[in-house]
């Protein structure tokens, strides 16, 4: 583990990390805290753009001294500012303390001093905290913690309070390699024995699994929240979920989407967590479309058109990739260059058959019986006639 100085540079160093540093330089009451400060102490060689700011005096000020407030809360006494040039978030936050009304209600907060926010957070390894002036707190424990690799809960109400907090604990043992320590281990399994995800929103717990989806190792995270017993039911399969990701067009699609599509039991799984429709109807296709088998490429065509990219490379994991790399990577970009336009002014009747006719060309342009051009492509439609071409 680094130094507190080696760590400080590194901040320095970093794009964003650096450009918070250098416009809090007169302002000692302002901490940049949490993962960041975690990962500089740990070397670790993550790109950070989105640092966390907690301030113990005005934290509007800070917002506007950083750069463009694009979101404020009052409640939390927040600011979401993007850097300028762009790249890089910041959250700034007024130092606060926090209790909870009830389990897995959101809190209610009072300013309060930087010791008290650190105490406020969800494990003692993101209970850190680094100013410009090369200051470094942190909870009791935080950074012998940190070298040993454990997780610990502050205090025992942790996982009652905030039952998302489940959801960070499997999903940071993943990325960092590091256990629950034994008492916040009986904790986490003493809650999820309780229910306690219950006590929250579908939307919160939906943000998390989003958040699981999105992890270096997501599936890894997907085996640990079901070890937990956070989900039920996921059919993990390493290799499913590679070959999915593999087959997903470069730039299109979700990975998250396509990831969780591979792994789902049925198109109902998803239905608590908040997806919203256009999100569950790719759901529903990955978890419904069938195995895609070899076959002409009008065939496949005529069983795809329509599908979502991701259901397409989860089938196609499931059954014949190459087929579905074929309809991902060519197949579905053919075109005719007539259209019913081109039929009606040839004298074809206004109706179904010009459909009819279009569809046929194109099958026999998908399956290599016609060359590509508009003489070719009219010459066959008007061909085509009444009933089969």
């Amino acid at each position: 583990m680094r130094s507190a100085a080696e760590a400080l540079a590194a901040l320095r160093a970093g794009p964003c990390t650096g450009r918070v540093l250098a416009a809090l330089a007169d302002r000692p009451d302002a901490w940049i805290v949490g993962g960041a400060v975690r990962d500089a102490l740990l070397g670790r060689p993550e790109r950070v753009v989105d640092v966390d700011v907690v301030v113990e005096g005005d934290a509007a000020a800070v917002a506007d001294a950083l750069g463009t407030t694009d979101a404020a809360h009052e409640r939390f006494g927040s600011f979401a500012v993007s850097l300028p040039g762009g790249g890089c978030h910041v959250d700034v936050v007024s130092a606060r303390a926090e209790t909870y009304p009830r389990p897995g209600a959101l809190p209610d907060v009072r300013p309060a001093g930087l010791d008290d926010d650190l105490r406020r957070r969800d494990f003692t390894v993101n209970a850190l905290a680094v100013n410009a002036a090369g200051d470094l707190r942190a909870v009791p424990g935080a950074l012998r913690d940190l070298r040993e690799g454990r997780l610990r809960v502050l205090h025992d109400a942790s996982f009652r309070d905030d039952p998302t907090r489940l959801w960070r604990l499997v999903r940071y043992a993943v990325r960092l390699g590091f256990l629950p320590e034994h008492e916040t281990g009986r904790l986490a399994a003493e809650a999820v024995a309780s229910d306690a995800l219950r006590t929250v929103s579908g939307d919160r717990v939906g943000a998390e699994l989003r958040l699981a989806l999105n992890e270096p190792d997501a599936p890894g995270v997907l085996h640990a929240a079901q070890n937990l017993g956070l989900v039920a039911g996921l059919r993990l399969d390493p290799s499913l979920v590679g070959a999915a990701l593999a087959l997903l067009p470069a730039g299109e699609g979700r990975a998250d989407l396509t990831l969780l599509g591979a792994v789902i039991p049925d198109a109902g799984w998803p239905a608590p967590y908040g997806f919203t429709a256009a999100e569950a109807h790719v759901l529903a296709r990955c978890a419904e479309l069938a195995p895609i088998d070899p076959g002409p490429p009008s065939e496949v065509a005529r069983r795809l058109r329509g599908e979502p990219v991701e259901a397409v490379a989860v089938a196609g994991a499931r059954g014949d990739a190459a087929t579905a790399l074929q309809w991902l990577g060519r197949w579905r970009w053919v075109r005719l260059a007539i259209d019913g336009h081109d039929l009606l002014a040839a004298g074809v009747p206004e109706g179904p058959e010009i459909g009819r006719r279009l569809a046929a060309v194109l099958d026999r342009r998908l399956d290599g019986e016609l060359a590509p051009g508009r003489d070719a492509e009219l010459a066959a439609a008007l061909g085509a006639g009444p009933g089969p071409l």
